[in-house]
């Protein structure tokens, strides 16, 4: 008997390269790239040689926020709300230690700074605190700088449009400048 013997038929692979080209192009155009995302900070140059840039500062007028391993914020030794944070901040910040600002309520003695620019926030977090937990303090910091800006802008430079030009940004910047000291506790 004969065998019948068939020869596979051969691919032309000769565009399988340029569909490969093509797939490769088509995926690269198409894909999104996710963009970490994170805080935004100017951090402070550094300290010239030869010159002593370590400050003298009254523990009054720094705010001692201490994040623990279990997302708690200890200010100043006492432990709040992640909720309270804002007030509280603002309050050191703004008070200009005569207890006169509209929002302290006889709240809050141990939260007053001298002067905006001599308040320091210090901020420290523990390893295990986690990360969206640093985040929203964070923000509430961030909330309680913008809040007095606002308010700075409404009542001393008479602009409640949010529209300011360089030299108002700037003294608006410099009435409450933003200094915030992070570490990690140890």
């Amino acid at each position: 008997m004969k065998s019948f013997r068939h020869n596979a038929p051969e691919v032309n692979a000769g565009s399988m390269a340029d569909i490969a080209f093509l797939l490769l192009i088509f995926f690269l155009v198409t894909t999104t790239i996710s963009v970490d995302k994170g805080i935004n900070r100017k951090l402070p140059k550094n300290c010239p040689p030869g010159t002593i840039c370590n400050l003298d500062t009254h523990q009054r007028n720094v705010l001692k926020i201490s994040l623990n391993a279990t997302n708690e914020i200890l200010v100043n030794n006492d432990i709040i709300a992640i909720e309270e944070l804002k007030r509280i901040t603002k309050l050191f910040l703004d008070n200009n230690a005569d207890k006169s600002c509209s929002y302290c309520n006889g709240k809050g003695e141990n939260y007053l700074s001298d002067n905006p620019n001599k308040a320091i926030v210090s901020l420290q977090n523990n390893k295990l605190t986690s990360y969206i937990f640093y985040i929203a303090v964070q923000d509430e910091l961030t909330k309680a700088y913008s809040e007095l800006r606002e308010q700075y802008a409404i009542n001393v430079l008479g602009n409640s449009s949010g529209i300011f030009t360089k030299d108002e940004f700037t003294e608006i910047k410099a009435a409450y400048p933003f200094i915030v000291s992070e570490a990690e506790i140890k």
